[in-house]
């Protein structure tokens, strides 16, 4: 725990065998950490018998979907789940070892002092991104669309793509995830909530590693993706004008945590 705060770390798995004992042992060993929870989304490798097998350590739970949810649908469960197990303060850790773990108490500490309710691992803070082999094009478009969602947003986040998220209880209960995509632009999707809402998005500078049993999505869908985030922005920006609706961004959540 920190201060009294109870700590989970989620993992969304999917074809994670190569890389998720490695993460798990990284994670517990850190301090605060009380529970890690793995959802395993219907993976086609042996994600399903290493998950039961950490599942048999105390604290840490497993859980399969028999059919592929989507990389979204896989975080609602996480949430739920974590929310469910009583967690004050929730951490999403990706089990490809992409991102180092070793940051969960700086990332805790951050939420549980109250300073913060949302604190993302940034790639991009102190230049790790290219140094720690993101591809060029990638990290091309990374910038573009963060640009792009910064100028429609107002934020001034150094990237919105990271999959290193912490986030506080009392938040996550305040989003409604009904309306969100199952699919990778739910990222996307939960931060220009958060935005809505008038928290305020804190950052840490983080170490990330490319390798080939590292997650990544391929072009198309890369493409989807992208699309996505653009129009979400632009909807952002409609709906903070009054000029649209959207189920996702409903009025009595702005501004519910409006800080000085």
């Amino acid at each position: 725990m920190f201060d009294g705060k109870k700590v989970a770390i989620v993992m969304p798995a999917y074809n994670a065998a190569e890389t998720l004992v490695k993460t798990y042992e990284e994670c517990v060993n850190q301090p605060f950490v009380d529970m890690v929870i793995i959802v395993d989304d219907a993976s086609k490798d042996s994600t399903e018998s290493i998950g039961e097998k950490l599942a048999e350590n105390e604290n840490t739970f497993y859980l399969r979907h028999e059919a592929n949810k989507g990389y979204g649908g896989n975080q609602k469960n996480c949430y739920r789940i974590a929310l469910e197990h009583g967690a004050d303060i929730v951490i999403m850790v990706h089990p490809d070892y992409q991102y180092t773990p070793l940051l969960i108490p700086a990332m805790a500490s951050m939420i549980g002092n109250g300073l913060y309710h949302c604190v993302l691992g940034s790639r991009i803070l102190g230049g790790f991104a290219l140094k720690g082999g993101m591809p060029l094009y990638k990290y091309i478009c990374n910038r573009f669309l963060t640009f792009f969602e910064n100028l429609f947003t107002g934020a001034k986040l150094s990237e919105y793509h990271t999959g290193y998220r912490a986030f506080s209880a009392e938040l996550l209960k305040k989003l409604d995830f009904t309306y969100n995509s199952d699919d990778f632009v739910f990222d996307n999707e939960m931060l220009v909530q958060i935005l809505w809402t008038g928290v305020r998005i804190a950052e840490v500078s983080c170490p990330t590693k490319y390798f080939e049993e590292a997650s990544s999505i391929n072009f198309i869908r890369s493409c989807k993706y992208g699309i996505g985030c653009v129009f979400l922005s632009l909807l952002y920006r409609l709906c903070r004008m009054g000029l649209w609706k959207d189920k996702r961004l409903r009025a009595e959540n702005k501004n519910i945590f409006a800080e000085e």
